[in-house]
This record gives structure tokens, sequence and C-alpha cells, in this order.
């Protein structure tokens, strides 16, 4: 096992795509779970926070450390199984995801999990319960792990497969290998009724795996995973349509997410139902004109969807999008329509060149970045957009706004100029949060608390139920060594 401890060689693994920067004593790099146990072992005698690193894509600081070591866990990069006939996948935390994404499409199998930085580990997105475009179908990570192996702050190893452990009521009992029984009290709160990725999951009758899916890292070093997988569609019908009215865009994005929920619900398959649905605001258009010329110079906004489609009602589906674009007056003679795999390959570029450019604006300003991850209640989506429109549009802050907007989850990033937009910027992100809490939504629908939302974390829940997660945490890890800093401002 390698143990780097040279500034130099360890400067990679102190920042994260947010900007955020840490400082710790040593990188780790573990070949096996082993090598985790070992290292978990030492660090929980001796009282030394441990923080695990994916590939440095997060938006929040989780994998950026402030002191003690970090667990790299690029080695454990293995596939290890992939199953065509039982529709599954064992890997390693390590695997990148579009590799992985690539091996699966291969046999002709979908992971439908895809956040919008590719070069994420698999690791990663379970510790954070990722998500991405084609959630608003097929749901986050959480609903893709069958099993994991998880190394606990002792070095205990953990064993969990879905519908195995299953709490009564808010009484959980796990087991782990070495046959050490630890029984949990599950805190009893109200998680949003929203896509969300804030906090531990806990719900009555719950299943324990379910718990570490999306714990950031607080609770156990996952070593390896089972995740499900399902038949690739045979065809996509894939469009990017441009629209000279904002508020026809979102009357568009409304009416299409409302047609595919129904038709979820009914099972229907003759009706819409879109893989992803997807907004641009005006400000985001224009940000990437330079880079992407075919946009509209006259587009108010534009709205990404695809859907799964065969060769027989290819056309019928396509009939009932143009008709719905007409409805809304979207502007059918610019729409970008993906005839060949190159060209979804280039609609998909075109939807994560935005991210892309606003972390490199974001690095060259030398500034953390300030993007909202905001999701509420389908029916409270607009006024929490035109809200946070007119916050940023007060202060005559520039901005852009984009995102998953079928699952009324909302990215506003700000583009401060300077030091003092940037405070400014900070004031009104906090208001956004508290926004997004009044309207019954998530402070965070899919990048996590890390160590940069604690406070709207705080905000979300209250501190009788901030305390009691501490407390479940304290089960599994009474020092708080792994990932100190995580989800709970608490350091030392």
């Amino acid at each position: 096992m390698i143990i780097k401890t040279s500034p130099d060689e360890i400067q990679n693994y102190l920042l994260d795509s947010s900007n955020f920067k840490g400082f710790c004593d040593a990188v780790y790099f573990p070949e096996n779970e082993q090598d985790i146990s070992e290292i978990l072992k030492e660090a929980f005698r001796k009282n030394i926070a441990v923080t695990i690193s994916g590939n440095g894509t997060g938006l929040t600081g989780a994998r950026v450390p402030r002191g003690g070591i970090v667990i790299s866990t690029e080695k454990l990069n293995r596939i290890i199984e992939l199953n065509r006939e039982q529709l599954y996948a064992v890997v390693e935390p390590g695997v990148l995801l579009f590799e992985f994404q690539e091996k699966v499409k291969e046999q002709n199998l979908m992971y439908p999990p895809d956040p919008t930085e590719k070069n994420c580990y698999l690791g990663g997105t379970v510790a954070t319960n990722a998500s991405g475009e084609k959630t608003f179908k097929y749901g986050p990570t959480r609903n893709y792990v069958v099993e994991m192996d998880i190394v606990l702050p002792d070095g205990d190893l953990l064993k969990l497969k879905r519908g195995s452990v299953i709490a009564d009521g808010y009484k959980l009992s796990i087991k782990t290998e070495a046959d050490r029984i630890i029984n949990i009290d599950l805190p009893d709160y109200k998680m949003p009724a929203t896509k969300n990725a804030a906090g531990y999951y806990c719900k009555k009758d719950m299943d324990a795996i379910d718990l570490f899916i999306g714990s950031e890292g607080t609770l156990g070093v996952i070593s390896k995973i089972k995740l499900k997988l399902i038949p690739l569609p045979e065809k996509l019908i894939s469009c990017v349509v441009f629209f000279k009215k904002e508020i026809n865009a979102l009357n568009f994005i409304a009416k299409a997410r409302d047609i595919s929920i129904n038709t979820r619900l009914r099972l229907d398959p003759r009706c819409i139902e879109a893989l992803a649905l997807e907004y641009f605001d005006e400000r985001t258009l224009k940000f990437l004109h330079d880079d992407k010329p075919l946009i509209p110079s006259a587009a108010k906004a534009g709205v990404w969807f695809e859907q799964e489609v065969t060769m027989e009602n290819e056309d019928t589906f396509f009939e009932e999008w143009m008709n719905l674009i007409n409805e809304f007056h979207g502007d059918e003679e610019s729409a970008w329509f993906a005839v060949t795999e190159d060209d979804k390959k280039k609609i998909q570029e075109f939807r994560h060149s935005i991210s892309e450019k606003i972390n490199e604006y974001i690095a060259k300003n030398n500034l953390k970045k300030l993007g909202t991850d905001a999701a509420v209640p389908d029916d409270k989506f607009e006024e929490l957009y035109y809200y946070c429109k007119k916050l940023v549009e007060e202060e005559k802050l520039n901005f852009v706004i984009y995102g998953h907007a079928g699952n009324s989850h909302i990215h506003l990033n700000m583009l401060p100029k300077n030091e003092e937009e940037y405070n400014t910027g900070v004031n009104i992100y906090r208001e956004i949060c508290k926004k997004a809490i009044v309207l019954g939504g998530t402070i965070s629908a899919e990048h996590g608390i890390g160590k940069l939302k604690t406070d709207y974390f705080l905000l979300m829940y209250g501190q009788d139920t901030i305390d009691k997660m501490i407390g479940l945490k304290k089960i599994f890890d009474p020092d708080m060594i792994l990932g100190r800093g995580n989800i709970f401002n608490i350091i030392t």
C-alpha cells in the first residue's frame, strides 16, 4: 500500500470542484478491503481524522480534509463482475462512472444514474446518492444499490443486502462480520417529499442498506458494491428546443412533467414519458453562445428532453412531442434533434458544458462555487424559480439558471466578479435555501451537504434533529473520526 506525505504529491487531494481547499498529514492508497480495515483500526485507536477521497468532482467539500489523513479509493478500481443475464454488476468504489457505463452499454444494458460529471467514482455516487438527468424517470443511485460491503470506523466489516435487514419500526439491528450486534434507534424526522440528498435517510421500517447510501463517508468506507442494471433502450428521441418567451418554456416543462408522471403511474406505454427534462434560462444560453454558436440569439430559454422509443412507436411519440412543442410556441426551426449517436453525444455535451464552464470561471477567479441545489414540490417550482431570479437581479449579480426541471430541481449559479459580490451571493444563497425549506423542499437535491452546507442543513432540520443524527453517527463512530466536518459542523 502506498502512503504519500510530500506536499507536492498530495495537493490534488486537498480540493474539489467547488474550489474548496484543505490540508492533511498523509494520503493512503489502499488496494483491497484489508488495507482499508488496517488504516481505520489504527486511526480509530489513535483518534486520527479520516477523510474518504473520490475523484474530486464533488461540489460540497466532502472529500476535502481539514487535517488528519485521507484514504483515496483510486486503486480500488475493478469491475469484479458484469452479469448480463441477471442484470447486475459488482464493482469496487474507485471505478469511473463513464468507464462503467461504457462497459455496461457494450452488453446492451444501462446503468441509469448519470451525474453531470462522468469522471466521478461509483463509490462517490453511492456516498452522495447521486443523480442526474435520467433521475426524472429512473430515480437516484439509491434505487440501483443491491448490496454493499462497508468497513466501519473501527475496522470491522459490514455486509448488507437489500431486503435482508429491515428495521422494526424505528429499531434497527445489524450484525457485523465479527458477529458484533449494533442496535440503532433511528431518528424519527420527516424528509422532504422531493428529490433529496441532505442528511441520513431514516424512516420507519427502512432497509438498513439505505442508511449508508448518501451518508457522505461518515458512517463507513464502501469497499464493494453490487448494482442493478436495466436493458438498454432500443432508441431515444433527444431534442433541445428553444423558446422566445421564458414562460412558454416553463409551461412546456410543467405539462411534459405532468403527462410523464401520469404515464408512469398508469403504466401506459402509449403516452409521453420523458426520460430527461432539463431547463436552461436566457443567461445560460448566452453564457454558452461563444462555444455553441448554433444557439439562437433570440432564445429566452431552452429545454432538453429525451424519450425512450422503439422502431414501432418512434413516429407516434415524435408527433406527440412536436404537438407539445407547438402548443407552447417552441421554435421548431431552430430545435436540435438527435438523429445519430454522434448527435446525441453533442446534445449531452451541450448539457454538461454549462457546469464545466462555471467551474472554470470559479477557478479562474479563485472563489468558491455559489450554486444552489434546491428542489421543491412540483407545484412550487415556478415560485422558487422567480424568487431566485428576483433576488440576484435586484443585487445586479451575474448569474445563470439551469437544472433538472423535471424534478423541480434548480441550479442557480452566481458568477461574482470579486469578493464583495461573492459575499452578497452568500447572503442570497442563504435566502434561497430558506425559501426552499418554507416551500417544503430541500437545500440539497443531489450534491449532499459536505462541509460547505452544514449551516443550511441546520436551517433545514433544526438543532434537535441534527443532534439525533449525530447520536446515530456516534453509534458507529464514537470519536467522529470518519468524514469529520461532513454533514455536521464538528471539526474536532
